[in-house]
């Protein structure tokens, strides 16, 4: 009878432990909280840029656009050593320039921050000149390598890329203005340009003739690409 627990003992035994292990459970749930997503506000951020740029912004309403989402907009244009780019500019997008220690500093904000598409733009516009900025004074560099046997590309007349990709027959492209086009290595293309978009869309039109596959992991990669190897059913 003494090692016996009374009834109403065991059930205030097992009610204290129920209890004990919630609260563990709840200050270990309590460890993994979530907390909301951190935005970049890097519509915010201020866009410095040399005495070698130099930005103009045309206030012409657009009526002839080039696409429909440009109707109405304004015009930036961006002119440094390396060339001269144009942005469209959405009406409900300010722009400030101010002058710090020598350095030209340009900050843009929009008119209301709280209307979505307006809050969309405001990162995607300076996202845009800030890509021009660097266009016209660095300027942009990509690598396009060929893998295969027998893979091989050289530059004809300064307009022409032609390649030998496996076919029956070279392949050649004219290269489009603005894009400057070497071959330092029989299998490797460097393209520079200033327009960031107009270079890699010229690289993956070059990709396109042959794209990577992953069973041999051959073609032509753009960049640091890479391709997962797969290996092949076995009969």
């Amino acid at each position: 009878m003494s090692g016996m627990i009374p009834r109403r003992l065991g059930l205030c035994f097992h009610t204290a432990a129920a209890a004990s292990s919630s609260s563990a459970h709840t200050a270990i749930r309590r460890t993994f909280s979530t907390s909301p997503a951190v935005l970049s506000h890097i519509g915010k951020q201020v866009l410095p840029f040399g005495s070698d740029v130099v930005i103009t912004h045309d206030q012409t309403l657009i009526m002839a656009p080039r696409v429909n989402a440009d109707l109405h907009s304004t015009t930036l244009h961006i002119k440094g050593p390396l060339g001269e780019h144009s942005l469209p500019i959405k009406p409900f997008v300010n722009l400030a320039f101010e002058r710090e220690q020598g350095d030209s500093l340009l900050t843009v904000s929009v008119q209301d921050p709280t209307v979505k598409e307006q809050r969309a733009m405001w990162g995607t516009t300076r996202a845009l000149i800030a890509n021009a900025i660097t266009g016209v004074t660095e300027g942009y560099a990509v690598s396009v390598r060929l893998v295969g046997v027998g893979f091989r590309a050289t530059v004809e007349n300064n307009n022409m890329l032609s390649m030998k990709l496996g076919f029956s027959h070279p392949v050649d492209i004219d290269i489009p203005a603005g894009i400057q086009c070497t071959t330092p290595l029989p299998n490797k293309i460097m393209l520079r340009g200033s327009d960031i978009q107009q270079v890699k869309e010229f690289a993956f039109k070059i990709r396109k003739w042959r794209p990577p596959e992953p069973y041999n992991q051959k073609g032509i990669f753009v960049g640091d690409e890479t391709i997962a190897k797969k290996i092949s059913k076995k009969k």
